[in-house]
């Protein structure tokens, strides 16, 4: 989508996301765990979700507009994942559902595997 804002990619379970459209906010288990929400750029998305959603059933991914988390108030910051060897941008506070430009609906395919949707692939 060019022209548009950088963006940052969140997988999340059916229940948050539509959690979020009713309070207005996306919020997370990690975000009451670890103080954070954690969120991917879009070359992270696949090797994310092989490692922490496999098995977990219906999920969505979100893309986030990183200039409207700051209009908003919500400080991210990027932070370096030893596991991982890459920096991954964490939200401190609820995401503003205003601040999701684009969901999709995100499954495991029958081998277990994952694949972006059409419109994002690199």
């Amino acid at each position: 989508m060019e022209g548009l804002a950088p963006a940052l990619y969140r997988l999340a379970d059916l229940p948050d996301w539509e959690a979020a459209q009713q309070t207005g906010f996306f919020a997370s288990a990690d975000l009451a765990a670890e103080g954070f929400i954690h969120t991917s750029e879009l070359s992270q998305v696949l090797e994310t979700a092989r490692r922490h959603y496999a098995g977990r059933g219906a999920l969505v991914l979100l893309e986030i507009d990183e200039a409207a988390l700051a209009a908003a108030g919500v400080r991210v910051e990027r932070e370096w994942a030893p596991k991982r060897g890459e920096f991954f941008a964490h939200a401190f506070a609820p995401i503003p559902v205003a601040a999701v430009r684009r969901t999709w609906p995100f499954r495991e395919d029958a081998a277990g595997g994952f694949a972006l949707p059409v419109d994002l692939e690199e």
